[in-house]
C-alpha cells in the first residue's frame, strides 16, 4: 500500500519531508525491520523507539511515524500517540479483517486461556472452523500446533496480520484472549468484537495499573466497544459484574453465568470427582447434566463462560455438552503429570489463582496424604501480591516450598523474603526455602510420600525461566517427570 492511502485512517498532527511512498510492512523494532517498511517509534516502559529511528532508516525504513520531528530525511508522520496510531495504521494496512470475522474476546484475571480453548472446541463440534489467539500462541484449529506469541494479546500489527491470515484460510470464527495491557495499549483497537467474555477480576498487574480501579477500567474497554447486536457474557458471581453490565451499551445482549447468584446460565448440583466434575447446566427451561474431565470450581466457571459463548452464537446445549465432555485440561493448567504421588502443574500466579488451584487440589488429596505447594513470584511485577500468596499457600497447604519463578532483574532472595513476610509462623518442618527451582522440585520428592498431592504453581506451560542476565530453558513438567518418573 502507499503511504497516502494509509494515513487517511490516522489522526495526523503534522507531516515532515512528506512524499507518497510504497509501504510493504509495519515495524516497531529496528533490529528486525525490512526494506520499504514504515517504522513506528513506540514508547515502551524501558526504551523509546524515537532513539532507534536512525538505525531503522539505515536498515531500509522509508517512512517514520513519530510523536516529534526527527532529523532524518525521510517522510515523517507526526501523531499525538504512536501507541494508538499504530493500531489505526495496522488495521488499514491489513484491510480491517475483523469486520468480516465473528471475533470473540475473553478477558479477566484468570481463566482466559482455558475458556478460549473450550470455545474453540465448541465451535468445531458444531462443524464451524474457529481459530484461537492467546497466551500459548495462535492456531487455526484445535488440531494444529501453536505458532509462538510473545504476549497474551499480540501487538496491533501482529494482531491484524494474524486476523488477516485467519480470514484468508476461510475461517470466520476467532476466539482471542484480551489482556488488560492490550486494552490499555490499544493493541485491539479497530478489532470489531461481536462477543466479549468476562471471567473475573482479582489482584494482578498492579505494577502496571497501580490500582484495581485502573485495572477494572482497562478490562471495561472491551465491553464499551460492543455495539448493537453484539453479546456480553459476564460472570455474575464476580463482584465487578454489575459495574461491568452498566458500561455495556443499550441493545447489546447480556448473558450472565454463575453458581452462587441468580444468573441466566447456572451450574447446579455440583459434584467433584477424582477424574473431574459433574453438574447440571441450566439455561432457560432446560437442564443438562455435564460430566467434565476438568477439576476444581474454577473449571466450572470456565466451562460456564464457554457454554455462554456457544449459546449466544446459536449453538445447541447438547452440542456444547458433547464438545466439553471429551475435552481435557489445557497444557499447564491443572495438568497432572504424575499420579504417585499426584503432581499437578499450573500457571496460577495470582493470589486468587493460587487459592483456586489449592482448593481444587485439596479435593483430590487423600485423608492420609498431604497437600504440598511449591511456588514463587515473578520479579519486576506487582510485589504487593507476594505476602498475600505466601499467606494463602500456608493456610491452604500442609507444606510449602518457596522458590524462584521468573526473577528477572530482581534478587530472587528478596522476592522470597517478600513472600515469607505473609506467613504467620515459619516452621522448618512445614516451610522450606530453595531459590533454585530445579532443586526445589527435587526437594518436593524428598518431603513427600505417594499419597500426597503436589502443586507446582506459577509457570504452567512456560518452558523458560527469565533470570537477571539471560533466559534459560526450564519446564516444570519436564523437571517433574525427571524427578518423579525418571524420564
Amino acid at each position: 500500500m502507499n503511504l497516502e492511502s494509509l494515513i487517511k485512517y490516522i489522526d495526523v498532527v503534522d507531516k515532515l519531508n512528506y512524499k507518497d511512498v510504497d509501504i510493504k510492512g509495519i515495524s516497531y523494532n529496528s533490529n528486525t525491520i525490512n526494506s520499504h517498511e514504515i517504522f513506528v517509534c513506540l514508547k515502551g516502559e524501558h526504551v523509546d523507539g524515537h532513539d532507534f529511528a536512525q538505525k531503522a532508516f539505515e536498515k531500509g525504513a522509508v517512512a517514520l511515524m513519530c510523536e516529534k520531528p526527527l532529523n532524518i530525511e525521510i517522510p515523517q508522520i507526526i501523531v499525538k500517540s504512536t501507541q494508538e496510531s499504530i493500531a489505526d495504521l495496522a488495521a488499514a494496512f491489513y484491510h480491517h479483517p475483523s469486520n468480516e470475522l465473528n471475533l470473540i474476546g475473553v478477558t479477566g484475571t484468570n481463566g482466559k486461556t482455558t475458556v478460549a480453548h473450550l470455545v474453540q472446541k465448541i465451535f468445531e463440534q458444531d462443524n464451524k472452523k474457529c481459530a484461537l489467539i492467546g497466551t500459548l500462541g495462535y492456531k487455526l484449529s484445535s488440531k494444529d500446533d501453536y505458532l509462538e506469541a510473545k504476549h497474551t494479546t499480540p501487538q496491533a500489527p501482529q494482531m491484524q496480520a494474524t486476523l488477516q491470515k485467519i480470514l484468508k484460510n476461510d475461517i470466520l470464527n476467532v476466539i482471542t484472549e484480551v489482556s488488560s495491557h492490550a486494552l490499555e495499549q490499544f493493541r485491539v483497537k479497530n478489532c470489531n468484537f461481536s462477543t466479549a467474555v468476562f471471567t473475573n477480576l482479582t489482584q494482578d498487574h498492579l505494577d502496571y495499573h497501580i490500582t484495581m480501579e485502573n485495572y477494572f477500567n482497562a478490562k471495561a474497554k472491551l465491553f464499551k466497544s460492543l455495539k448493537e447486536g453484539n453479546n456480553a457474557v459476564i460472570n455474575a458471581d464476580d463482584k465487578y459484574a454489575k459495574r461491568l453490565e452498566e458500561v455495556v451499551a443499550d441493545r447489546v445482549d447480556i448473558l450472565t453465568y454463575g453458581v452462587k447468584n441468580k444468573a441466566d446460565l447456572m451450574a447446579k448440583n455440583i459434584e467433584f470427582m477424582s477424574d473431574g466434575v459433574k453438574f447440571d447446566c441450566c439455561y432457560k427451561d432446560e437442564c443438562v447434566e455435564f460430566k467434565l474431565h476438568l477439576n476444581g470450581m474454577f473449571s466450572v466457571y470456565n466451562s460456564l463462560a464457554s457454554i455462554g459463548v456457544g449459546l449466544v452464537n446459536g449453538i445447541k446445549l447438547q452440542t456444547i455438552k458433547e464438545a466439553l465432555e471429551v475435552t481435557r485440561s489445557v497444557a499447564g493448567r491443572f495438568e497432572i503429570v504424575s499420579t504417585s504421588p499426584m503432581v499437578i502443574v499450573d500457571y496460577a500466579h495470582t493470589p486468587d489463582g493460587l487459592e483456586n488451584i489449592l482448593r481444587a487440589a485439596r479435593e483430590l488429596t487423600p485423608k492420609d496424604g498431604n497437600l504440598i505447594c511449591m511456588f514463587g513470584c515473578g520479579g519486576n511485577r506487582d510485589c504487593t501480591k507476594r505476602p498475600k500468596m505466601g499467606k494463602i499457600a500456608q493456610q491452604m497447604s500442609d507444606k510449602i516450598i518457596i522458590t524462584s519463578d521468573n526473577p528477572r532483574q530482581e534478587d530472587p532472595q528478596q522476592i522470597i523474603t517478600d513472600i515469607l513476610s505473609g506467613l504467620n509462623l515459619i516452621n522448618p518442618k512445614t516451610v522450606f526455602v530453595e531459590p533454585d527451582r530445579r532443586l526445589a522440585i527435587k526437594l518436593l520428592k524428598d518431603i513427600s510420600s505417594e499419597n500426597d498431592v503436589l502443586v507446582l504453581a506459577g509457570k504452567g506451560h512456560e518452558n523458560y525461566q527469565i533470570l537477571k542476565d539471560k533466559t534459560i530453558h526450564f519446564d516444570d513438567r519436564e523437571e517433574a517427570l525427571k524427578v518423579f518418573k525418571g524420564e
